[in-house]
């Protein structure tokens, strides 16, 4: 049965061990029921860290002169992709910042490349674009799509996502346009906003299952310190009702997600592993996530996609980070996917 809202707000609010262990157990039970003991390997690729936004949190935001600027070229991201082939991973993300010379055209034709010479879902994770841009990029072979809606709170994403001139956000709208175009929809919050509520992530987890999600990605609130929000403390604006942007309130989270979409993908995430290194990753997929994303960006990239700071794993090579999400997944008993591993709410939807 899934939980409602009272439900969803007890355990937010659970602070008793002995009872979290409790909400642990339903969701790796409900985890293990509906998409199964596999976890499925996506290829990060951070292919650029250009960005025309100004969020008041993300390292990547356009004022921050200090951030030096790269964009990869198609060859280097086919080469990344072969990769993950050789790994022998179903899935590459490409994933940037929104980059306003990202072309429809190049993107485009970057995924049938992939496509032609690979095996690979492809995930994409580009911001706010339009229709016509999605549309193309279904068109040309992209599988899914991952847009972040951050918090249903419109007031609050207002005042961390400011708007691009002459043009106003609607991430939900975007997602139900995704959705009609046929890829497999993934958003998800982040937990702790200064100024998040526990009503607001209460009507974000609920806001999980009327969107019908196929992948839900949640993390903590970690501001960049180049940022507005770098040195703003969580009480701010809230007082008692301020979400903590912990470790503990994350899991909680995941686990709820779980419940309220069984079929869901749901990844345990690097952030995870930025606030725990030894067993972050580890507890997440134990608390209801199926899913982690090693990073294939190549080393001289990948410590300037810094959307916020002290990122775990930046130093790893693609190959040793592949090796330890391995042995991680084993050590907790869970065998490593194997295929694409889409999502069963995708093809029971349709």
């Amino acid at each position: 049965m899934k939980p409602t809202r009272s439900d969803i707000l007890n355990w937010l609010r659970e602070d008793d061990p002995r009872q979290l262990e409790v909400l642990w157990r339903l969701a790796d039970e409900v985890r293990q029921l509906h998409v199964g003991d596999e976890v499925h390997l996506r290829g990060l690729i951070e292919f650029s860290n250009r960005c025309m936004r100004s969020c008041a949190y993300c390292g990547l935001r356009l004022p921050n002169a200090d951030l030096v600027r790269y964009r990869m070229t198609a060859d280097e991201v086919l080469a990344c992709a072969r990769e993950a082939v050789r790994f022998g991973y179903g899935t590459v993300v490409l994933q940037s910042g929104e980059d306003g010379c990202t072309t429809v055209e190049w993107m485009a034709d970057l995924i049938g490349r992939i496509k032609v010479e690979t095996r690979l879902a492809v995930t994409l994770s580009l911001g706010e674009r339009s229709e016509a841009d999605l549309r193309a990029w279904r068109v040309a072979g992209a599988d899914r799509y991952l847009l972040r809606f951050e918090t249903s709170n419109p007031t609050l994403f207002a005042k961390i996502h400011p708007s691009l001139p002459g043009m106003k956000s609607d991430r939900i709208a975007i997602l139900r346009v995704l959705r009609e175009l046929g890829y497999e929809v993934g958003s998800g919050v982040m937990i702790g906003i200064p100024g998040q509520t526990w009503a607001d992530l209460v009507r974000d987890i609920e806001l999980f299952a009327e969107l019908d999600l196929d992948m839900i990605g949640v993390g903590p609130f970690i501001p960049h310190p180049a940022t507005p929000l770098g040195g703003r403390a969580l009480s701010a604006g809230a007082g008692l009702e301020q979400v903590p942007n912990t470790e503990l309130m994350t899991y909680k989270v995941v686990a709820l997600a779980r419940l309220v979409c069984p079929e869901a993908n749901i990844p345990s995430t690097t952030a995870l592993a930025t606030l725990n290194l030894a067993q972050g990753r580890e507890l997440g997929l134990q608390r209801g996530a199926n899913v982690v994303m090693p990073n294939l960006t190549p080393p001289q990239y990948r410590e300037r996609y810094e959307i916020y700071p002290a990122k775990a794993c930046v130093r790893e090579s693609a190959s040793d980070c592949h090796g330890c999400m391995r042995q991680r997944i084993e050590t907790i008993g869970r065998a490593v996917g194997v295929g694409r591993g889409d999502s069963r709410n995708y093809h029971l939807r349709g």
